[in-house]
Parts: structure tokens; C-alpha cells; sequence
């Protein structure tokens, strides 16, 4: 008799332990933009190693109208508990309502850089008359259709003189990383968060953008107003936001900025 009831306390236990954890455990859904998406698919796994919880990852791009980017996206009722993207469009969503004040968080900073097909001639864009010569001379030049593309083509370009040459051989890439479409040759230069072109096979990586013509920008996470999860929510932005992360961040081609959080979660040690 002591036997069975050792047994079916046991088994009682166990149940009771499947259930809790169970009821304590949440799918997360993120979407994030490509600076990001590199370095969240190594840490996702990670994060899910440490807690009950799975993370359920979406891509687009921050800004622009293609039809999977984040504000189309949005727009149609999709929902998501976390945001991930390039800082000044989480503002505005953050504006707006989409996602909740407070709870914006800086995780990286990222920084422009350039690909060619891999076997093609390297130009050296290490200084602006260098970045203007290989813009120049290039048939055409691909660059994206969200954050960095709209800086080169609203704002570099410009500055260099170069407008008007661009509108001839740029081409602005939607839904797709530009380092994609120099590999298969359809543009002989590409520029983009240079996280986003490292993971790319068939581009060579010639380096970032002189520090006259760079743009650094932050990428930061943000709670939406219809979270589902809260405090899962909040937990995972912690661990993409602490110390453990640093390695994936770093190798990904991003650079950490290790914030003061916004609340209070000790969970993940700095």
C-alpha cells in the first residue's frame, strides 16, 4: 500500500509539473528587421535554452510599403508581442500607439557597408573620393528600399553631387537583402547594414562606408500595445538586451549597447 502511494503521489507530482509548466510557458512572436534577423536566429535558440518559452520570429523591413514589410504588416491586424527595428520607426510606432511608451529598448548599433560578386574587382570606398569613384564608375548599384537605402539616396547621394547619376544606375530593393542581388550579378555594387550582408554566400564584403559618409543606426525592441505576453515579452528583450548576447551580437557584424532597461529583470546578468 505505501508502495502505490509513493507511486501515485510521484505521478501526481510530475503531472503537476507538466501542467505549471505548461501554464508558465508562451510562444513569443517577434518580427524584426534585417539589420537584426541574423543575430536573432542564433539567439533565439539560445534564449529557449534558458526558459520554457519559444520564440516565434517574423521578418520585414522597417520602413516602406512592400507588402511583408513591418507597417504593411501591421497595417493588416497581424500582431506581434515584440518589435525589432531601426529606432526612429519604433518611434513612430510608439507615437502612434502601436507599441507601448516606455517599453523601447536599444539593443544594437549598426553600421553601412558595401558587397561586390564574389571574383569582381574590390574598389576601395575607404575614403569619400574613393566611395564616390566606385559609385561612379558602377554600372549599377543596388541598395535597400528601407533605413540605409533611404539615407544614401536622400541624403549622401546628395551631398556628393551624385544625384542625379544614381537615378540612372541606383536600383532600390525591396523584400529581398541586396547583397542577393549583386551575388547573382544584376548589380555590380551593393550598400546595406552591413549585418545584413555578411551572411550572404556569393558577395565579398570590401568594408563599411568611410566615417564621413557613415550612418550609425540604432536598432531597438519595443512592446506592442496588444501583447500577449508581457512578462515573456519583457524577459526576452532582457536576455537580447544583457551581456550573454554579446558573442552572437558581435559576430553578426553589430555592435552592442548594453542599455539600462527600462524595468526591472535581473533574470539575465549583465
Amino acid at each position: 500500500m505505501r508502495a502505490q502511494f509513493i507511486k501515485r503521489t510521484t505521478l501526481a507530482f510530475l503531472v503537476s509539473l507538466l501542467l505549471a509548466s505548461s501554464v508558465f510557458a508562451a510562444d513569443i512572436q517577434v518580427i524584426t528587421s534585417g539589420a537584426f534577423a541574423e543575430a536573432l536566429k542564433d539567439l533565439a535558440p539560445e534564449y529557449e535554452k534558458q526558459t520554457s518559452n519559444k520564440v516565434i520570429i517574423s521578418y520585414g523591413s522597417s520602413m516602406g510599403a512592400a507588402p511583408d514589410s513591418i507597417p504593411s504588416r501591421l497595417a493588416r491586424g497581424e500582431q506581434f508581442d515584440v518589435l525589432i527595428l531601426a529606432a526612429p520607426a519604433l518611434d513612430g510606432f510608439i507615437k502612434s500607439g502601436v507599441v507601448q511608451s516606455g517599453t523601447r529598448v536599444d539593443l544594437v548599433a549598426s553600421v553601412m557597408g558595401a558587397v561586390v560578386k564574389t571574383g569582381a574587382p574590390k574598389p576601395d570606398i575607404s575614403t569619400m573620393n574613393g566611395l564616390k569613384s566606385a559609385l561612379l564608375n558602377a554600372k549599377s548599384v543596388a541598395y535597400s528600399a528601407s533605413a540605409s537605402g533611404v539615407y544614401l539616396s536622400t541624403v549622401l547621394f546628395p551631398k556628393m553631387g551624385i544625384s542625379e547619376q544614381m537615378d540612372k544606375t541606383g536600383r532600390k530593393i525591396y523584400s529581398e537583402r541586396v547583397a542577393s542581388v549583386v551575388a547573382r550579378g544584376e548589380a555590380d555594387l551593393g550598400f546595406q547594414q552591413v549585418s545584413e550582408l555578411l551572411p550572404i554566400p556569393g558577395v565579398t564584403f570590401i568594408g563599411e562606408l568611410p566615417p564621413e559618409a557613415q550612418k550609425t543606426v540604432l536598432f531597438s525592441a519595443g512592446i506592442t500595445s496588444n501583447v500577449a505576453n508581457l512578462e515573456n515579452s519583457r524577459d526576452l528583450i532582457a536576455f537580447l538586451a544583457s551581456s550573454k548576447a554579446v558573442p552572437i551580437i558581435e559576430k553578426a557584424g553589430l555592435k552592442p549597447v548594453l542599455p539600462v532597461l527600462p524595468w526591472s529583470i535581473q533574470k539575465h546578468s549583465r
